[in-house]
């Protein structure tokens, strides 16, 4: 009875949505002017009170009538404040489904219900998006292909400003042997002294929890993949293994010592950033690549070219690496509307954005304000290295019809990339059946209330073992068996 009543709700939800999404479409035919087609586009950041996002779709409606003779209408479709992907799913399962949309989380569920288009035979008849992925986009698409998100490797890396960064005398015994007893040195001479006059407060911060950082330290504890092979040959989930209660003293260790920010928990994005500028953190975590110049960037405007960021290496302990990538799906990315009366239309501007004309757009910006051209050469500013990112591809290779006289990164930037790489490795995680995720997300609930309380003091180390038992007892022995029967 339970599982007929199921079935009926979620018939009736997606015939809802389905007819939802038809009524939206019509209603928005009539209000076209008849010199372009209205694409709908929900997408973070990018709304109709930032004049750097209408400008760029309004750049973007020009370069496709000139390059492609494509004649659209971007609609951005604002949302309300607050957690980007919860609103997004109010959104859609109000039946409004715009044409193109930005995932950032919440995909599944649309998938299961038919209503995100599958990508594959578009990309296959792409004349550059095909060429434009790499060999994980490759290996997701093939696993999920709903989402496409063409960027470079998405590892944070930690950086900290170099002047403050040379004062200090453990710099160099870090670098050279980046173990998690040298960074805790490192951590604690930043505090002690502080480069800064009276500042910084606390060595490191993050934006609301632990994960940025975990990209330094989880390798060195072995935490190499999200299910951990054992002795007996069984796989077991990192977050409830011995290493993650080992990396998590560790962390209550750092707040003890009043090197980890004590509002981490608290901490957004933006005053997260905030306290690294200012000064009162010494070190975050920026993805690597374009985040990371852009933190350059404006920190050489707050705090002059001194202060030009470090990148630090990944801690080093029983492995060494920024963690590891998942290949099973994008955990964020672009959709089609399977509703849409215009998928083909919103593949072929999704096309056109990876080729070299759609590429200047997208990756160096406005002319005269990001970039200019000087005899024939391109010549990106100071403001394109302190704001400008690109809001679709990134592939490897890239190519413009004009010679770049500056390079795209900067020097910071540049390299935190090549350290990703360099420490690639792929994860044996895989996509988790829906009749798991709500146990899985109350799973990670415990988990969070759980270390965020031993981190804090709240709760000694050896509450992790109380952790373990409620985590196993709220789902995770079923998904651990479900493991052990998927992974290979």
């Amino acid at each position: 009875m339970k599982k007929f009543l199921l079935t009926l709700i979620t018939a009736v939800t997606v015939f809802g949505l389905i007819a939802c999404s038809n009524e939206t479409t019509s209603d928005k035919e009539k209000e076209n002017s008849g010199d372009g087609t209205t694409i709908r586009v929900v997408y973070k950041d990018e709304t109709n009170s930032n004049p750097v996002s209408v400008k760029y779709f309004d750049e973007l409606e020009k370069a496709l009538e000139k390059d492609k003779d494509i004649k659209v209408n971007f609609e951005l479709v604002d949302l309300p404040q607050g957690n980007y992907a919860e609103k997004l799913t109010l959104l859609l399962y109000g039946g409004d489904i715009p044409d193109m949309i930005y995932f950032q989380g919440g995909d599944q569920s649309l998938t299961q219900q038919g209503l995100l288009e599958d990508l594959t035979p578009y990309i296959e008849e792409s004349k550059y998006l095909k060429d434009a992925l790499s060999p994980y986009n490759q290996k997701r698409l093939e696993n999920y292909p709903y989402l496409l998100w063409i960027k470079p490797l998405s590892a944070k890396t930690p950086v900290i400003r170099k002047d403050w960064f040379e004062q200090m005398e453990t710099s160099e015994k870090l670098m050279a042997d980046p173990t998690v007893e040298n960074y805790h040195a490192f951590f604690k001479e930043l505090v002690e002294k502080k480069p800064g006059g009276s500042t910084p407060n606390y060595a490191v911060t993050v934006a609301g929890d632990l994960e940025e950082i975990n990209f330094t330290f989880n390798m060195a504890f072995g935490i190499s993949q999200s299910w951990l092979e054992k002795s007996d040959g069984t796989y077991e989930y990192y977050k409830v293994s011995k290493n993650e209660k080992e990396k998590i003293a560790y962390y209550q260790k750092l707040y003890e010592d009043g090197l980890l920010d004590p509002q981490f928990v608290t901490k957004q994005w933006d005053t997260k950033e905030k306290a690294f500028y200012d000064g009162e953190a010494a070190v975050v975590s920026g993805t690597a690549g374009k985040v990371i110049d852009i933190y350059n960037g404006k920190m050489k405007q707050v705090n002059g070219d001194e202060a030009e960021l470090v990148v630090l290496p990944p801690a080093k302990g029983i492995d060494q690496g920024f963690g590891v990538t998942d290949v099973t799906k994008e955990s964020r990315g672009v959709a089609i509307s399977s509703q849409s009366e215009h998928k083909e239309l919103v593949f072929d501007i999704l096309d056109y954005l990876a080729s070299p004309e759609g590429q200047k757009l997208d990756r160096l910006g406005f002319e005269g304000e990001h970039y200019n051209v000087k005899d024939g050469e391109i010549e990106v500013t100071e403001k394109y290295y302190g704001e400008w990112y690109a809001r679709f591809w990134e592939p490897t290779e890239l190519t413009f019809d004009q010679p770049l006289k500056t390079p795209l990164l900067s020097g910071p930037a540049t390299e935190s990339q090549e350290m990703t790489i360099e420490y690639f490795k792929e994860d044996n995680s895989f996509i988790l059946p829906e009749e798991y995720v709500a146990n899985w997300d109350a799973m990670e609930n415990l988990y969070r209330e759980y270390t965020t309380d031993i981190i804090t003091g709240k709760r000694p180390i050896d509450d992790f073992d109380k952790f373990v038992d409620a985590w196993m007892e709220a789902g995770g022995t079923q998904i651990t068996e479900y493991a052990n029967k998927t992974i290979k």
